[in-house]
This record gives C-alpha cells, sequence and structure tokens, in this order.
C-alpha cells in the first residue's frame, strides 16, 4: 500500500514539534521506509513524533521524523508494540 492522507492526523504540538497519529492497513515495516510519507513532507518536521496503527494486524508503532528535504521524508525504524489479549 502507500500514504494515505486520510490516516494522518495531527494530534498536538508546540514549539516546533508534533504529535501525529496515522492510521493505515500497512505495517510499520512498511510506514518506515524511506519516502512513505513524501506527501506530508509539507506537515512533518524533524523530531514529530508518530503514532503509526496497523488496522490490520493490530499493531501500534512509535516512530520519530528524522530528516526531511522539502521532498522526501525518512522516520526511524520505531519501536512496534503488540497488541494482545491473553484472557
Amino acid at each position: 500500500m502507500s500514504y494515505s492522507s486520510s490516516g494522518l492526523t495531527r494530534m498536538a504540538g508546540g514549539g516546533g514539534h508534533s504529535l501525529w497519529f496515522y492510521d493505515s492497513t500497512d505495517a510499520l515495516t512498511a510506514v518506515r521506509v524511506s519516502g512513505y510519507f513524501n506527501d506530508a513532507a509539507g506537515m512533518l518536521n524533524v523530531g514529530d513524533v508518530i503514532f503509526v496503527y496497523d488496522s490490520d494486524a493490530p499493531t501500534l508503532g512509535i516512530s520519530v521524523v528524522l530528516s526531511n528535504t522539502g521532498s522526501v521524508v525518512d522516520i526511524a525504524d520505531g519501536t512496534a508494540i503488540t497488541v494482545t489479549d491473553s484472557d
């Protein structure tokens, strides 16, 4: 799949950094690839935090924007959080 602007929501921000939520059917391993968020380059800043929710799995990952040239966005590999229910 590819980036979908309807899945990206700014949750909070201040001081030049924002907290984002991204809801997609794409796994964190796909979303973290350099260039995935290129269409959002005008919104994302280096240091912004993105919560990535994979609605297929379901899993949640947390990542940080590492670089943004104005056209190419790269985020960190991130930390995957497995969503489990053992009862």
